[in-house]
């Protein structure tokens, strides 16, 4: 959710109001897809990526704001915590040499903003938790100075009644209560793009939830939350309890959270969105001036704000997206399950796993999803997350397994074959999805090498827990730059 609002004040008329105002445009969105009023060709790919702001000695760095006037580029944004922004990528055709050459972009990109942050004392950091984060930085001061945070912050805390309680049993407990929502600024995520059609959007939706745990046991980067050691990818249970609008009462009552799974394989994309108008209250009841239905009508393209806007406070781990650009509307797939970094060719990597298999999975006569139940999916995505490269993962036809075996097994050669139907270069697709091949068979990633450089710090020097996490934040700073893959990092600090 990325639109700028100004200070408002919330009545019962405009909730009302704006009910009404996203059935309409949920109608209007159903006659559309009816219609085939929407681009279905060529499909094109896109990528959103969170980052951290470090000092000098790895700590948090509070000056998103200062970073952003010196970076001075349109595709760089705030995100909700002082110590975010956030870079989007421009979107392109999935083909020939796009992962080089969005992996070049990206780079480029990266060290350009890296450079000008370091003359306002900052450096960029890609993690999906970042390590020296500790409960001190976790207060209201720290969001973003951007309106729409403080508003989106007093809704969620008008709906829940109370203060937030983040409860995480993993290797080591947190129990720990916020009275703001920037604890959910401490989750930096990468977000994939995949524009499809119409037609093709169950598909590629279903796909994504059945490969979701998959992805975050490969690319865990999350084990440490606020000096303490708990999931392997703490990421994805921080966010479900730093956005949840329900008190215990409405837990029990079985009232759905805001970050979601889903409950159900899909057969069309409307079913998402007619899912947020039956399940969700607004959290932000904004009306825009536009007659969605006399628009239509007019033979435009309505932009059906209300709808997307809606959307864009529940916060699916797949998230459907309508947009319209330069008069076109059209439908992506937005995969939210993967943590920031370590490094470019990590993210790359995840990326073209990614792609390449939601394609070939799409594309199959009996789909998986047909063949394992959502419960399944959703379990496994828990599983991945506790465990990273340690879970074992239900998948059909082979039960449960061992992550590693079932990438290497089954689903990296259908990864290679979605990236040849996409028409990806051969040695582009090998590259990268070689990495995840060699995550796979050494065992490392992200989270492998935080725990363990930590553990070795604190063996060799002596250092307490938080000293430990700031001297390992540096070195883990120095190899993301260097852009070698994490299953290649030494060991030792």
């Amino acid at each position: 959710m990325g639109r700028d609002i100004q200070a408002i004040k919330i009545s019962g008329e405009d909730r009302r109001k704006y009910r009404e105002k996203v059935q309409r445009s949920l109608d209007v969105f159903a006659r559309m897809l009816h219609e085939r009023r929407f681009e279905v060709s060529p499909s094109r790919v896109g990528v959103e990526i969170e980052l951290n702001l470090v000092d000098s000695a790895g700590m948090p760095s509070m000056r998103n704001a200062a970073v952003l006037d010196a970076i001075a580029d349109p595709a760089w944004a705030t995100e909700l915590g002082q110590f975010n922004l956030e870079i989007n990528v421009p979107p392109r055709r999935l083909e020939n040499s796009a992962l080089a050459d969005l992996e070049q972009e990206i780079r480029a990109s990266l060290n350009a903003a890296d450079a000008k942050a370091r003359g306002t004392g900052s450096g960029l950091v890609m993690v999906g938790i970042l390590p020296t984060l500790a409960e001190e930085h976790m207060h209201e001061e720290t969001l973003s100075a951007n309106h729409r945070y403080r508003v989106l912050n007093e809704q969620i805390f008008a709906a829940r009644g109370e203060d937030m309680r983040i409860a995480i049993d993993g290797t080591e407990h947190l129990l720990t209560h916020a009275g703001s929502i920037t604890p959910e600024a401490a989750c930096t995520s990468v977000q994939l793009h995949v524009q499809v059609s119409p037609d093709a959007f169950a598909s590629y939706w279903n796909a994504a939830q059945a490969i979701a745990g998959v992805q975050v046991a490969l690319a865990a980067n999350s084990p440490f939350l606020f000096g303490r050691q708990l999931w392997d990818e703490t990421r994805i249970t921080l966010f479900e309890q730093a956005t949840d609008t329900r008190p215990d009462e409405l837990k029990q009552q079985g009232v759905r959270p805001r970050v979601w799974f889903g409950e159900r394989w899909i057969t069309s994309v409307f079913d998402l969105f007619e899912e947020n108008l039956r399940y969700f209250p607004a959290l932000l009841p904004l009306c825009e001036d536009e007659d969605p239905l006399a628009v239509l009508d007019a033979g435009a393209i309505p932009q059906l704000a209300e709808m997307s806007l809606h959307n864009g406070t529940i916060y699916r781990w797949n998230r459907p997206v309508y947009a319209v650009v330069d008069g076109q509307p059209h439908l992506r797939v937005e995969n939210r399950v993967l943590p920031a970094g370590p490094t470019v060719a990590d993210v790359m990597a995840n990326a073209a796993f990614y792609y390449g298999l939601i394609r070939a999975l799409a594309d199959e006569q009996r789909p998986v999803w047909t063949q394992m139940t959502f419960a399944t999916a959703a379990e496994n995505l828990h599983e991945a997350a506790r465990h990273g490269l340690d879970a074992r993962l239900y998948w059909p036809g082979l039960g449960e397994a061992p992550v590693a075996e079932l990438v290497l097994r089954r689903l990296l050669p259908l990864a290679r074959e979605g990236l040849r139907r996409w028409g990806v270069d051969p040695g582009s697709a090998d590259r990268l999805l070689g990495i995840i091949e060699q995550r796979c068979l050494t065992g490392r990633n992200g989270a492998t090498w935080q725990i363990a450089a930590t553990r070795v710090i604190s063996e060799q020097t002596g250092a307490d827990r938080a000293e430990a996490l700031r001297q390992m934040t540096q070195r883990y700073t120095e190899f993301m730059h260097a852009n070698e893959p994490v299953h290649t990092w030494p060991r030792l600090p």
